[in-house]
């Protein structure tokens, strides 16, 4: 215990004897701490007022008008990219109906040609069959008129065969008439 009174006695001794307190808050240092405080205020406030606030009012008005250039410059570009999408529906409708009238030009076309080679067709058919139906008409008529020869000759092989004697050409006539009507 006595080497912990020595410790704290020099340490009297070499601090001193009183006691010092928080130096803001003695009143002897008041006048100047306010003196001082007013003159770092005015420096401060003249320094912020003249250098500082200026340079941030222009960088915000700056930054006021480049937001407000590109804002004008987004409407101006969403603007034209508007007429150029109206344009360009204009353009498409404009072409859908060139090609519709187009493909109607080149239907109806396709069909006045089908139809003339269709006509001509069948006036062709139409006239081979005319000429078709003549010559049947005209064969039927040939082989008609032959029958009759082919009838008689046909007749008198077989009187001739069933009686042994040939009939004669006007009974073998007046048979074939008799027969015809």
């Amino acid at each position: 215990m006595a080497q912990a009174q020595t410790t704290h006695a020099s340490t009297e001794a070499h601090g001193g004897a009183h006691d010092v307190g928080f130096p803001p808050f003695e009143t002897e240092t008041f006048a100047g701490q306010l003196i001082w405080l007013a003159i770092t205020f005015v420096l401060l406030y003249t320094l912020l007022s003249k250098l500082v606030l200026p340079r941030l009012g222009g960088i915000l008005e700056h930054r006021r008008e480049t937001i407000a250039n590109d804002l004008d410059e987004a409407a101006a570009m969403k603007s034209r990219a508007e007429e150029a999408g109206a344009s360009y529906e204009k353009a498409l409708a404009e072409a859908r109906g060139r090609a519709q009238a187009l493909a109607q030009e080149t239907r109806s076309k396709l069909s006045a040609e089908t139809d003339a080679k269709r006509k001509a067709l069948e006036a062709d058919l139409a006239k081979r069959l005319a000429e078709a139906e003549t010559t049947i008409t005209a064969k039927k008529t040939q082989a008609m008129s032959n029958v009759r020869g082919i009838a008689a000759d046909t007749a008198s092989s077989i009187v001739e065969k069933l009686t042994g004697k040939a009939p004669a050409k006007a009974a073998i006539e007046a048979a074939l008439d008799q027969v015809k009507a």
